[in-house]
């Protein structure tokens, strides 16, 4: 029962205004915008047919916890993972594509996962395809809440090192979703934003990568087995206005 209080409580703490690469709202004071600027490797080739490759944003989710940790509400969710819209993949769910985020905000489908389904897609007005450039998220407090996480999670497909090989098979420890896997696991980054500052700006930081496989929404804070997955996003700020 608390687990639901904070749910909804959250859903009502954080309106979001938009989602996009152009200014379209009229700031008001201590509206925010949560900023991803692209990396090196913010575009990845992800291998299609007969050797032809297609050049793809990462899945990207940005959600608010409490200072506690427990989830309040999704600000943003790219729209693959959002309405199970992958292409040829097979009935492959990918739940290795943003477990942290799925597993934070607990709710499980009929098949057992964590991921929102084709049937039950996540609501509308807070989903959109990841831009090909940097983008940003407008979002606007309401009610009383002051002190909160902003959480991002950033993940590819296909982004195979060495430590995360293609031909890893499910059970090992360097098992990321077989063919069309996610490779390296999905980078997570936090800030903890406080209202009551004259802060204007915080720089959210990597705080680990999450399960490889998906099976978990554990983060782990050791990142040195990951390579280009730490240069997807070049900086992700969150600015106060």
């Amino acid at each position: 029962m608390k687990a639901k209080k904070l749910v909804v409580a959250g859903v009502t703490a954080l309106g979001v205004l938009a989602s996009c690469s152009e200014d379209l709202v009229i700031y008001k004071e201590n509206d925010m915008k949560v900023l991803v600027t692209k990396g090196d490797e913010w575009l990845h080739d992800f291998p299609l047919f007969l050797g032809i490759e297609k050049k793809n944003p990462p899945q990207i989710a940005i959600w608010v916890e409490d200072l506690a940790g427990n989830y309040l509400t999704t600000i943003y969710a790219s729209h693959k993972v959002a309405t199970e819209s992958w292409q040829a993949n097979g009935g492959n769910r990918r739940k290795e594509a943003l477990p942290v985020w799925c597993h934070a905000r607990g709710v499980q489908y009929p098949d057992g996962l964590y991921l929102p389904t084709k049937d039950q897609p996540l609501v509308d007005g807070i989903s959109g395809a990841t831009p090909h450039g940097s983008f940003d998220v407008k979002i606007r407090p309401v009610g009383d809440l002051k002190q909160f996480v902003v959480k991002i999670e950033l993940n590819h497909s296909t982004d195979w090192n060495d430590n995360y090989p293609e031909n890893a098979k499910e059970g090992e420890t360097d098992y990321s979703g077989g063919e069309g896997g996610s490779g390296q696991p999905a980078v997570v980054y936090s800030a903890e934003i406080d209202l009551d500052l004259s802060r204007k700006q915080y720089t959210a930081t990597i705080i680990g990568h999450s399960s490889p496989d998906g099976s978990n929404g554990d983060i782990y804070p050791d990142t040195s087995s990951l390579t280009s997955a730490l240069n997807i996003a070049k900086e992700i700020t969150i600015n106060i206005q």
